[in-house]
């Protein structure tokens, strides 16, 4: 369900262009009347990925192969390259993956970043937040969605944190260390950028608002056609792709503002999640997903805006975590492109400060759009009044199914 609630526009959009074969770890469901044909094998695994690749190769004259699964990245391109079709080299994306080397080619190509040390102990880690200096922010160097990122203000806090923070690091298939880097203090945005036979073209900008703190949980996004803050980050998102070798595809740069200028977080090297793409289509008329296809199959993408709009997406969280008992739409309000909810009825919901992650803690998202960007917000604001959210509080959830009180 969630890859349907987040992916599912990037499917329907590739599958009306082009006939689809999917490798998936397991057998499909939704994604059916959108295939010819498919493999079950875990796409993390070469050798079963190259298997199943293969196979499909034999049954099928295959154009290209493209993933917008962050862990899949390299596997993927190595696949592409064993089957002679067009990728960036794995070992480029092993350095976004990796996001100590992506620090380490960010100073060597002079592209603005953030003081960044790589750990493999705690005792290490109090030391590098020394020289550094506090607040820090810990992460693991190869996972994804803000997993196991946070915020640490003072020595005290670092114990707790490293535990956090080195408990979905040892997840990592490319690296299970952990970060420990300079807090970068401004406003976060990305930028999504196509890349095309090694030249880059910067489709648009996202405004994000970031919360949950000492954690790094992303709780809205807007797209804005027309936004002046595009040509500051630009260029930083264009040397950033450069320093990493990135080629070919779509990829998802994400900058902080400090002090008015561009500092790097990181590049993801694929569609953006949390359907930035599609805001990004609302706003622009640009396909994403459709072009990350054509350069997929040595296609030279279409880039041209066909729109000057605006469009937000609001994520839906509950208050605390808990039992999810009510989810719906009171009265619908303007402007509202879609809500949708990943959640049901009885689910357990966990926030990030009690252990989960978005995907235990999101019950759903809306998206608005409009004409700026100030306007989908604000409409997204409304409609978001408009839920009706109830949760049972854990200590009455567990009272409900006959056990202890918390």
């Amino acid at each position: 369900m969630e890859a349907q609630a987040y992916r599912g526009t990037c499917l329907t959009s590739v599958a009306a262009h082009y006939d689809v074969v999917l490798i998936s770890g397991a057998e499909p469901t939704w994604e059916k009347e959108f295939l010819l044909d498919h493999e079950v094998a875990d796409p993390a695994d070469l050798a079963a990925l190259t298997e199943a690749g293969r196979s499909l190769a034999e049954r099928h004259e295959l154009a290209g192969v493209m993933t917008w699964t962050e862990w899949y990245l390299v596997p993927v391109a190595r696949l592409a390259r064993l089957l002679g079709l067009p990728t960036t080299a794995p070992e480029a994306l092993q350095g976004c993956r990796n996001k100590h080397t992506s620090r380490s080619l960010f100073a060597r190509h002079g592209v603005p970043s953030a003081a960044s040390v790589s750990v493999r102990t705690e005792h290490e880690a109090h030391a590098a937040a020394r020289r550094i200096g506090f607040p820090v922010v810990l992460k693991p160097a190869a996972h994804a969605a803000s997993m196991g990122v946070i915020r640490v203000d003072t020595a005290d806090q670092l114990h707790a944190a490293y535990a956090f923070a080195a408990k979905t690091a040892g997840h990592g298939v490319e690296s299970t260390q952990v970060l420990v880097e300079e807090y970068l203090d401004g406003p976060e945005v990305s930028v999504e950028c196509v890349t095309h036979q090694g030249q880059t073209t910067v489709v648009a900008v996202t405004r994000k608002t970031v919360g949950m703190p000492p954690h790094f949980e992303e709780l809205a996004h807007a797209v804005d056609a027309n936004d002046p803050l595009l040509a500051t980050v630009a260029p930083a998102a264009v040397a950033a792709i450069d320093a990493l070798g990135v080629t070919d595809g779509v990829s998802h740069v994400e900058i902080r503002i400090v002090d008015g200028r561009p500092r790097l977080i990181e590049v993801n090297a694929r569609i953006a999640g949390d359907m930035i793409s599609h805001l990004v289509h609302l706003a622009t008329g640009v396909d994403l997903a459709h072009v990350a296809a054509d350069i997929a199959c040595g296609r030279t993408p279409d880039l041209t805006p066909t729109r000057r709009q605006a469009a937000a997406i609001r994520f839906i969280y509950p208050a605390y975590s808990g039992t999810l008992t009510v989810r719906r739409v009171t009265e619908p309000t303007g402007g509202v492109e879609r809500v949708r909810f990943q959640r049901q009825v009885g689910d357990p919901l966990v926030l990030p400060q009690d252990g989960g992650h978005l995907f235990t803690a999101r019950i759903g998202y809306l998206i608005t759009t409009g004409p700026t960007a100030t306007v989908a917000q604000a409409r997204a604001q409304e409609a978001y009044r408009n839920l009706d959210i109830q949760v049972a509080p854990i200590a009455q959830a567990i009272q409900a199914t006959g056990g202890p009180a918390a």
